[in-house]
């Protein structure tokens, strides 16, 4: 597994140099900082969708995999979603498709999935009728304590990985910027990543 505060390798047929020789080096190496870029770094010509794109597959890769390493390797992050969704007092399947933004057939397809594995249970639905509840088991509920642990530790080694202490002011204009594409509005659902 790939840890988020880790050097760029040096190119095969690249020696590492250091600032005594005069040459020009990939990276710096003083923990804590932030890395120097490459001399060609085309990230600063990358268009802010892609950086954004990119940058949540870097850090939901580097989470799957601390998730599964962790003992849970069944889990995709979609079934992630489905337990933020379904956290409190639970949702019936429809509720959970419209929050997930998916059709009723995947959502009860996920449902399915996840009461196989032991993570949710249908149970009646409090207003009666043929509806059913969807909530977590404890089984769920012990994997959101293991995953929200393996999150905040991720966002802290990404936040070590730049010159910031912490990813507040990120944190604030994402959201200044979600707010400014989607004002006045419930939050968008954010499709699963299967």
């Amino acid at each position: 597994m790939t840890h988020l505060c880790h050097h760029a390798p040096v190119p095969r047929n690249q020696e590492p140099t250091n600032a005594n020789s005069g040459t020009e080096t990939s990276g710096n190496n003083v923990p804590g900082t932030e890395p120097t870029p490459p001399p060609n770094d085309q990230l600063p010509n990358v268009e802010l969708t892609f950086l954004l794109g990119m940058a949540f597959q870097l850090l939901l890769g580097e989470f799957t995999g601390r998730v599964a390493e962790a003992g849970y390797p069944d889990l995709r992050p979609v079934h992630g979603m489905a337990f933020q969704v379904l956290r409190g007092h639970g949702a019936t399947s429809s509720e959970l498709a419209e929050r997930l933004g998916v059709t009723k057939q995947a959502a009860g397809q996920i449902v399915d999935d996840l009461e196989k594995r032991g993570y949710v249970r249908r149970q009646p639905h409090p207003a009666g009728g043929r509806r059913k509840l969807v909530v977590l088991t404890d089984a769920a509920h012990q994997h959101l304590a293991v995953a929200g642990r393996i999150l905040h530790d991720v966002e802290a080694e990404a936040a070590r990985g730049t010159d910031q202490q912490d990813l507040a002011p990120l944190r604030t204009e994402l959201a200044h910027l979600i707010r400014a594409l989607h004002p006045n509005a419930p939050l968008p659902p954010l499709r699963p990543v299967w």
